[in-house]
């Protein structure tokens, strides 16, 4: 995309993309908004006072940290992205990664007058028959959400979630922007299209629709409650099916104390080990067991209940674990297990995690097992307890990164999702050991990947496929040959670095343009001042004053463009 179609595509949001450039330079960034050639949707005046400003020596602060403070000063849509980002480590470096990891979405909530317009509207009853009592004061406030307590006519406790009024068109205005810009990215920093910005904006655009729609986090909470039904380990609060819409959402009300509260934990007895367990033992069931799991695991999500089970709230970020995903988990930790740095490379080439790009496998494949021997070799010495595990899982991300692997999203918010967990859980007790926990689950998951009866159906399974592939080909080649017959082949033809080329003519061709419309007019002003006609002043005619006047803005308009370049 071109800044004109960039213009012409987001005339209407200017307002919004200069807010987007003004905070990017604010925090460091203006070297990529030039890049992009952003600048040029920014005043002058403003551009000459913000531009490569740098931070005082007191006020600096390193890259990732100020990446994480313009996530939180562009709103809801970018704070969102950044926790996208948190959890693709593959796109960021671990600094980068670790540093967005502590966006929060604690916000000022918005006044309780428009939280009621919103239930009465889409519940369709004033909020008084609804809810006898209700608590006008949120008990927490998030960037798409707040949460007030109130209690139902037969006297439950329940929790009322409402959307921010009119979220959903700011966060699909600043989709679009985002989609534009990622366009500009590809076009104008190429080394940077090998992160795939668009597909990552497209990741969040289906990610954030997806927390917007509360239905789909009704549909979420009543899956896992089933999935925990009778468990002495978690409780999931009840969805209230008829008091839902796609803004609102009501569920069970849990009382209980936040999970990091330790002083207050300790103050009514309960039992850290205890609960530590039962957080692992929740998660690994939802991972290892279930396949449907709780994205989003910070200490404001999970609560200890007076029982001693754990309750958990919030279910806008789920993921899923398929059947061959489990595989997966089982064939890599039994490669592990027998130090077969071979099959573990085998794995992820049959996954299908190579990216294109890679044309000889074999020398892949031994380029990947050298890599997993380093990278594995030093944990073999040590006991469970000694094993860094979010260590390793950064270590790994960056052999991913090194190879190209191309993993699916679900599985990048596996690792992000157990990183997060065993920090907590190591901060309730520090002796928890997290491997050692999810042994025997990890142990059933391999039996079951062992299971002739399974082995069997997974055969069927592969045998449907290749007949598919016999079934399907003659047609496919009739579809081929029609194209040829009818000259309906179209063969795209990109010149590599041609992109650089192009820009660099484009920028000299305006450059010189300037210079010929400067040089007209300061030569047409220099003729109107000789015929000494019209109104004068200084004893020279005005218009040629202008002119000259004209002419000097745009010459110095030009030097500073030439100076910014490098290339005097």
């Amino acid at each position: 995309m071109s800044l004109l179609g960039f213009w012409r595509k987001h005339y209407r949001d200017i307002p919004r993309v200069r807010q987007i450039i003004m905070v990017a330079t604010r925090h460091g960034f203006g070297h990529f908004v030039e890049q992009l050639g952003l600048q040029k949707f920014v005043t002058l005046g403003r551009r000459i006072l913000t531009f490569k400003r740098q931070p005082l020596p007191e006020q600096r602060v390193s890259a990732p940290e100020r990446l994480r403070m313009m996530f939180e000063d562009l709103g809801p849509s970018f704070i969102k992205l950044g926790q996208l980002l948190a959890c693709r480590s593959d796109m960021l470096p671990p600094a980068y990664a670790r540093e967005l990891c502590k966006l929060t979405d604690d916000v000022s909530p918005f006044p309780f007058p428009e939280a009621r317009a919103i239930i009465e509207k889409d519940l369709g009853m004033p909020l008084e028959r609804l809810f006898p009592e209700f608590d006008p004061r949120p008990v927490a406030a998030g960037s798409i959400a707040q949460v007030h307590r109130a209690r139902l006519s037969g006297g439950r406790e329940v929790m009322v979630k409402v959307q921010r009024p009119h979220i959903d068109r700011v966060i699909d205005r600043d989709i679009s922007i985002l989609r534009g810009i990622a366009e500009l990215i590809e076009s104008y920093v190429p080394d940077m299209a090998v992160y795939n910005p668009r597909g990552i904006v497209e990741e969040f655009a289906r990610t954030i629709t997806r927390e917007l729609d509360f239905f789909i986090e009704a549909s979420s909470a009543f899956q896992l409650r089933k999935n925990f039904e009778g468990s002495r380990t978690l409780r999931v609060p009840e969805v209230f099916p008829d008091l839902m819409s796609r803004r609102v959402l009501v569920l069970e009300g849990l009382a209980g104390i936040r999970i990091d509260d330790f002083e207050r934990l300790d103050r009514e007895g309960f039992d850290r080990a205890d609960i530590a367990r039962k957080g692992g033992a929740a998660y690994f069931q939802m991972v290892f067991q279930d396949g449907f799991f709780h994205g989003d695991p910070h200490p404001g999500n999970i609560f200890v209940l007076p029982d001693g089970v754990l309750g958990l709230v919030d279910f806008g970020i789920m993921g899923r674990v398929t059947g061959e995903n489990m595989e997966y988990f089982a064939d890599t930790i039994v490669a592990i297990v027998r130090q077969d740095f071979d099959a573990l490379a085998g794995q992820y080439i049959n996954m299908g995690f190579v990216s294109d790009q890679v044309t000889d496998l074999d020398r892949f494949r031994r380029a990947l097992r050298e890599d997993f021997a380093e990278l594995l070799a030093p944990y073999y010495g040590m006991t469970v307890r000694q094993i860094d595990f979010a260590g390793y899982i950064e270590r790994f991300t960056q052999l991913a990164i090194k190879h190209g692997l191309e993993m699916p999203q679900n599985l990048y918010l596996v690792n992000k999702t157990l990183v997060t967990l065993e920090g907590l859980l190591r901060q309730i007790d520090p002796e928890f050991d997290l491997i050692a926990e999810a042994k025997p689950y990890v142990t059933r998951l391999i039996r079951r990947k062992k299971d002739p009866l399974r082995k069997l159906r997974s055969a069927g399974r592969s045998a449907e496929e290749i007949a598919g592939v016999f079934t399907t080909m003659p047609r496919q080649l009739q579809t081929i040959f029609r194209k040829f017959i009818h000259d309906d082949v179209r063969v795209h033809v990109r010149h590599e670095q041609m992109d650089h080329f192009i820009r660099d003519i484009d920028k000299s061709s305006n450059r010189l343009s300037f210079s010929v419309i400067t040089a007209s007019i300061i030569v047409a002003s220099s003729i109107i001042i000789h015929s000494g006609q019209g109104q004068t002043m200084f004893g020279l005619p005005v218009f040629g004053l202008i002119g000259y006047v004209i002419a000097a803005l745009l010459g110095f308009w030009i030097l500073i463009g030439i100076l910014r370049s490098g290339q005097l």
